[in-house]
């Protein structure tokens, strides 16, 4: 057997294992799918009401005086609400600072200039981990800020949400099937068909199949390009090659790309 097909065969093995808890299956699936991202939401927050009008997965959310991130799912309802759903397979990924931090970029791009303050709609930023990361064995652990007046406790009423669900629940309700959903390999398992008919699309079509051994094959393109601007940087650092030498070494790298990051290189110093 070649090496491509010695490939292509692993990533056949590797789709049958992916699931929707694994964050690039779950953006594929959910690309454009308003249905599937709707019936999640409506699930997860227990509203029947929310219509999606607007879905993007892996959408870089700039932030022009700070670090930026990249969204798994950014979803805008009718009522200009917006959501932003994470997976997180690491506990560490879904720690209280970057929840915050996600809920801090939905807000500063929801508001126009010229916007009143007092106009802004509801954010939600939603963490689905693998894992029961609140560790108090419940299916969801709502996030909300409140006023402490005297003894009592408040709902502040900011319109600003953040949500856990936890991927460990297993309940014989909605939220436990969905859970369910998100870890099952096999489409036919699945209890939710908006949900598996994108599964089954993406591991048994022809045509799905192939969109994700190109996506595949893309994410190692990207980790040699990567990995190869990595070994070009070092040897920059070190100073005793010259581009030239360092292209002749590196020929995924073009000679003005090696001076791209020559020119990085000589700012950090």
């Amino acid at each position: 057997m070649s090496t491509a097909a010695q490939i292509h065969q692993q990533d056949l093995e590797r789709l049958k294992s992916l699931r929707y808890m694994d964050d690039d299956f779950m953006t594929v699936c959910l690309a454009d799918n308003f249905e599937g991202v709707e019936l999640i939401l409506r699930i997860v927050l227990g509203r029947a009401d929310i219509t999606v009008k607007s879905v993007r997965t892996q959408e870089l959310m700039k932030n022009l005086q700070g670090r930026s991130a990249v969204l798994d799912v950014h979803a805008v309802d009718g009522a200009n609400q917006e959501f932003d759903v994470e997976i997180q397979r690491s506990d560490a990924g879904a720690g209280a600072k970057r929840a915050r931090h996600n809920s801090s970029l939905l807000d500063t791009h929801i508001l126009k200039p010229g916007d009143d303050t007092e106009d802004i709609p509801d954010s939600y930023v939603i963490f689905i981990t693998e894992n029961d990361v609140m560790k108090g064995n419940q299916p969801l652990y709502p996030v909300e800020r409140y006023v402490v007046i005297g003894e009592e406790k408040v709902l502040f009423g900011d319109g600003s949400h953040i949500l856990y669900v936890n991927g460990k629940y297993r309940g014989n309700d909605e939220i436990g099937k969905l859970m369910h959903d998100f870890r099952s390999t096999n489409p036919e398992d699945m209890n939710y068909e908006v949900l598996a008919k994108r599964a089954r699309y993406f591991k048994q079509d022809e045509k799905g199949v192939a969109v994700m051994c190109k996506i595949f094959e893309d994410m190692r393109n990207e980790a040699a390009l990567n990995n190869a601007r990595e070994t070009a940087e070092r040897l920059i650092r070190k100073g005793k090659m010259t581009l030239e030498e360092i292209a002749e070494c590196i020929p995924m790298l073009s000679l003005d790309e090696l001076k791209e990051i020559e020119t990085r290189v000589m700012q950090l110093v």
